[in-house]
């Protein structure tokens, strides 16, 4: 093209580039605030569904981010660039980044899933992944425990996810479960009778549901017995301590042994006649 050429078509190319930049910077205006809306509408239905906060924050900046990726997409479009070009980077950036994070985004998945479905929360106290703590914090890639010893304990999502979970605190109310082996040549209903006033004499127990006291089995070296009461969750350590304590002065008082693994051995010996050599 020719520099008279060029010179006379400036002006069509001036508007038409100008107009697109006009159209692009409007379409981002738009973008930037149906962005803005949009991520308040994720943020204020998440919370109105009572999803943890995290995972509330996290999906608002990701509805935000991909608004205006979106419209940055169509703008590039505008001005006659192959989008196609970064979507193909996009796909291999994406798989390069999965196969060296995989770990990392199983745990964050694991985490997402545990953050909707909430079988713990903050305050509870769980067993999971090997480890039993009272949970401090849940993120998306990790769940802290703090240990009874006041240990710090960082546990991966997906260790925890893919495992079994307890949690002793879910419930209000929780059993405590003791058992004792008596001696055999104790009566047993005279037994059942003391067991019954032991645990009466608990403090802090619940009437309701009411204690239970079961002739469970009758072992190698005791008849075994199971002590059962009620308490709050709070408190099922201390109950616990009570009912033990309250079991073996019971039994002392009653004069009722507690015994011990034991084995009885028998030894027979053949005593055979030797005959002593004759004087020569």
């Amino acid at each position: 093209m020719e520099l008279s050429q060029l010179w006379e078509s400036l002006p069509d190319l001036a508007m038409t580039r100008g107009s697109n930049v006009v159209s692009a910077l409007i379409v981002l205006l738009c973008a930037w605030m149906l962005a803005d809306w949009m991520s308040r509408i994720v943020t204020r239905g998440m919370r109105r569904a009572r999803i943890d906060e995290t995972l509330t924050k996290f999906f608002s900046k990701l509805s935000r981010w991909l608004v205006l990726g979106l419209a940055l997409l169509s703008c590039l479009h505008k001005f006659g660039v192959d989008t196609t070009v970064f979507a193909t980077l996009v796909g291999a950036a994406g798989l390069a980044f999965g196969l060296a994070f995989q770990g990392t985004l199983s745990n964050f998945a694991a985490g997402v899933m545990l953050l909707v479905f909430r079988p713990y929360r903050v305050g509870d106290q769980i067993i999971v992944g090997g480890q039993s703590g009272k949970v401090d914090e849940i993120d998306l890639f990790s769940t802290t425990l703090d240990t009874g010893d006041n240990r710090r304990i960082f546990v991966p999502n997906g260790s925890i996810f893919g495992s079994t979970i307890e949690n002793t605190t879910f419930h209000r109310l929780r059993r405590v479960d003791v058992t004792i082996g008596v001696a055999y040549s104790a009566d047993v209903d005279f037994t059942y009778d003391v067991l019954v006033r032991a645990v009466t004499t608990v403090p802090g127990r619940l009437d309701e549901p009411a204690p239970e006291i079961i002739l469970d089995d009758l072992g190698d070296c005791a008849v075994k017995w199971k002590v059962r009461a009620w308490c709050r969750t709070e408190d099922f350590p201390l109950i616990r301590q009570r009912l033990l304590r309250a079991i073996k002065l019971s039994l002392d008082e009653a004069r009722i042994e507690i015994p011990f693994p034991q084995m009885d051995v028998n030894l027979r010996q053949a005593v055979a006649s030797q005959s002593l050599p004759h004087a020569a």
